[in-house]
């Protein structure tokens, strides 16, 4: 559970960062996201998520 607790933590780390440090780019991207198509938009989260598992499944096995 503390590892799930970390993991969030990171995660609000890294959000945070993006807000403090570069609002209007994070605007700009918003503006753009429903130009995006919804296949592409699935495809790049399913990448992410598979990149993800990947990274923790190594970390963990080192």
């Amino acid at each position: 559970m503390s590892d799930f607790l970390t993991g969030i933590a990171f995660f609000l780390i890294i959000e945070g960062l993006v807000y403090a440090l570069a609002p209007s780019v994070l605007k700009r991207m918003a503006e753009l996201l429903p130009q995006i198509p919804e296949n592409q938009l699935r495809l790049s989260g399913l990448f992410a998520v598979a990149l993800g598992v990947l990274m923790v499944w190594f970390l963990r096995s080192a």
